[in-house]
C-alpha cells in the first residue's frame, strides 16, 4: 500500500511551467482526480490528505528547493509513520525521452539531486519512482537551464500531456500495484 505521493519541483511562480516541476504538476492533477479538498503547509511541504480504497494517502509538494527535498519528505514520513517502500516520488528525468513515463522501485539517483536528497534523508532507496521523461537539452544548453526553462506553446502542451500520463500511471499503481504499473508503462515507446 502506498501512503505518500510526493511530486518534486521548485516553489515559486517562476518555476511553475518548467520541466523540473513535472512532479508538482502531477501531484496537483492527482489532487483534482482524488478530490483533495484542503491543502495545508506542514513539515516543509504543501500537502493534502485524500481517501483512497479505505486508506489515507498524503499528497505532498516539498516547499524546499528540489535539491534538498528529502528533508521535507523525511519530516512527513516521520509525522505520518510512512516507510520508504510506501512512498511514491514523481520527478522529471532527462535520461528518458520526452513524453514517456517509467516506473521503478529502488536504484540509484542517476545524478538527480532531488532523489539523492530523498535517499540520504530516508536512509533508503526503496521508494517507488514515477520518472517523467523530459528528454535532453538541445545543442549546448546545460541540463539545468533546460529543465528550468519556462515553457509555452507546444512545449508546454507536450509537458502537460506527459503529466496527464504520469497521473494515469500513479492511478494505475494505486489500483493495480507496482508490477502491473511497471508492465503497462515501462513497455511504452
Amino acid at each position: 500500500m502506498f501512503r505518500m505521493i510526493a511530486g518534486l519541483g521548485n516553489p515559486g511562480l517562476q518555476y511553475a511551467r518548467t520541466r523540473h516541476n513535472a512532479g508538482f504538476m502531477t501531484v496537483d492533477l492527482l489532487g483534482e482526480r482524488l478530490s483533495a479538498r484542503y491543502w495545508k503547509d506542514e513539515a516543509g511541504s504543501h500537502t493534502a490528505s485524500v481517501n483512497f480504497d479505505d486508506a489515507t494517502i498524503v499528497l505532498a509538494k516539498p516547499l524546499t528547493y528540489m535539491n534538498v527535498s528529502g528533508r521535507a519528505i523525511r519530516r512527513l514520513s516521520e509525522k505520518y509513520e510512512v516507510k520508504a517502500p510506501e512512498v511514491v516520488v514523481v520527478h522529471d528525468d532527462i535520461d528518458i525521452p520526452a513524453g514517456l513515463i517509467r516506473v521503478k522501485q529502488g536504484g540509484g539517483h542517476g545524478g538527480h539531486n532531488g532523489l539523492r536528497s530523498i535517499t540520504d534523508e530516508l536512509g533508503s532507496n526503496e521508494y517507488v519512482r514515477i520518472r517523467v521523461g523530459v528528454g535532453r537539452p538541445f545543442g549546448r544548453m546545460s541540463a539545468a537551464d533546460y529543465v528550468l526553462q519556462p515553457l509555452s506553446g507546444q512545449a508546454l502542451e507536450e509537458l502537460t500531456q506527459t503529466v496527464e500520463d504520469a497521473a494515469d500511471c500513479v492511478m494505475h499503481l494505486l489500483n493495480h500495484g507496482l508490477p502491473s504499473a511497471m508492465q503497462e508503462f515501462n513497455s511504452r515507446s
